[in-house]
């Protein structure tokens, strides 16, 4: 990976990394669903001027049901649910069960897309979710006011990311990654459009909140989207991997130095483990078998 791509790759984590903190401030005056059409449509309107070609309006006419499909399982359904989660839950404590995406990823490859999995592969998944359950374990309640269901919904937004990510490579990976990027990005504003303004705050939303929603839209979308993009047009999918491992960081260096949470031993031991087994399981990390001679 070049010195330009590794700069962009750790701009794109925190712009990620970012993301949790704009959506924990913004959601409890939005709400998830609002919050999320604006990010999609604001996101949609500075990413279409990528599609005005003729070429890539055919392409996206053509695939309108699959780029529809794919703006519902890879944005709409996991925003809405990650902002949902934040709703309660730390930006970084959610941004660490985020990290969790390459497991459901590799599972719902095994057992839908008729993807591999490497007997390496599930130390690293047995891994990962051991991590998740040091982070949370304490945290399960799901009676009145618990954060059993705030937990399950980030976990919700990880297995959609993961349908998501095997559905594009199965089925959508002849597209440019323009196309990808502009038309399911539209497709999930308009899906938000309708559910989104009928549940519009009636209360007025603060300066605050809205500087925080048009981040969110501005950097953690749409220049997010165009570094994503172009770093696996350049360093390969593989290099661009890793940013999983560094957005959750990110938010909780973030969390940490702009909303005072607490970065506690649970946290970071839980982090570790997870991101290690995450690590294994994409085979990022790779354990070498000894062999006795």
């Amino acid at each position: 990976m070049s010195p330009a791509d590794t700069l962009r790759l750790i701009l794109l984590s925190s712009l990620w990394g970012m993301s949790f903190i704009f959506m924990r401030v913004a959601v409890p005056e939005f709400g998830p669903v609002p919050l999320i059409l604006v990010r999609m449509g604001v996101g949609a309107l500075l990413l279409i001027p990528l599609l005005l070609s003729l070429r890539y309006l055919k392409l996206v006419w053509e695939n309108k049901g699959g780029l529809l499909l794919l703006g519902l399982v890879n944005h709409v359904l996991p925003f809405v649910l990650l902002a949902l989660a934040t709703v309660r839950l730390e930006a970084g404590f959610t941004s660490l069960i985020n990290a969790t995406t390459p497991i459901f990823t590799a599972l719902l490859g095994a057992l839908f897309f008729t993807t591999p999995v490497q007997r390496q592969q599930y130390l690293g998944l047995a891994l990962a979710f051991a991590g998740v359950y040091v982070l949370s374990a304490n945290r399960l309640d799901f009676a009145l006011g618990g954060d059993g269901w705030f937990i399950l919904s980030a976990l919700g937004a990880t297995f959609c990311y993961g349908v998501a990510s095997n559905y594009s490579k199965t089925y959508l990976s002849h597209l440019p990654v323009r196309v990808l990027a502009a038309g399911s990005t539209a497709m999930s504003a308009l899906i938000l459009l309708i559910p989104g303004l009928l549940l519009w705050p009636t209360e007025p939303i603060s300066g605050l909140a809205w500087a925080n929603g048009l981040s969110l839209a501005v950097f953690s979308t749409t220049v997010a989207f165009l570094l994503y993009f172009g770093l696996i047009s350049s360093a390969g999918a593989t290099a661009t991997s890793t940013v999983t491992f560094l957005v959750p960081v990110s938010a909780l260096l973030w969390g940490y130095l702009l909303l005072g949470e607490v970065l506690s031993l649970q946290i970071l031991v839980g982090m570790a483990i997870t991101l290690v087994g995450t690590a294994v399981a994409t085979g990022i990390l790779r354990l070498r078998r000894r062999t006795l001679t």
